[in-house]
C-alpha cells in the first residue's frame, strides 16, 4: 500500500501561481502511475495530470499549457507547477497512485488503489 500526504495548497489571486507536492512512501517497485486530480462539491473527482514510471505525461484538456506535473524519484515526490490559475480551478487536488496501466486507461478515479486526503486551492478574481 502507498501512502501520499499532498501539500502546497492555498489562495491565490487570479493569474497567480501554486506548486502542490505529494510526497509517497511504501513504494517496492518501478512499475507506477501517479496522477492528480480535483474536485469541487458536487462534482466527481476529475483527472488533472499523470505521470507513468515511463516518464510519460498526460494533462487535461482544461490545464493544458498552464499545469505541469513532474516527479523527484529521488526524493519520492510528485509536484504539480500551476500557472496563470483562474477561478475555475478553485477545488480540492488529490494526488492518487497505481500501477502503470492506470495512466492508459483514461481519466478513471476508479482505477487508483492510493489516494492522498487532498490539499485545497483557492483563487479569488
Amino acid at each position: 500500500q502507498v501512502q501520499l500526504v499532498e501539500s502546497g495548497g492555498g489562495s491565490v489571486q487570479a493569474g497567480g501561481s501554486l506548486r502542490l507536492s505529494c510526497r509517497a512512501s511504501g513504494y517496492t517497485d518501478g512499475d507506477y502511475c501517479m496522477a492528480w486530480f480535483r474536485q469541487v462539491p458536487g462534482k466527481g473527482r476529475e483527472g488533472v495530470a499523470y505521470i507513468d514510471s515511463d516518464g510519460s505525461t498526460t494533462i487535461a484538456d482544461s490545464v493544458a499549457g498552464r499545469f505541469t506535473i513532474s516527479i523527484a524519484l529521488t526524493k519520492k515526490t510528485l509536484y504539480l507547477q500551476m500557472n496563470s490559475l483562474n477561478p475555475e480551478d478553485t477545488a480540492m487536488y488529490y494526488c492518487a497512485a497505481d500501477r502503470w496501466r492506470a495512466c492508459h486507461m483514461g481519466w478513471v478515479p476508479d482505477n487508483f488503489g492510493s489516494w492522498g486526503q487532498g490539499t485545497r486551492v483557492t483563487v479569488s478574481s
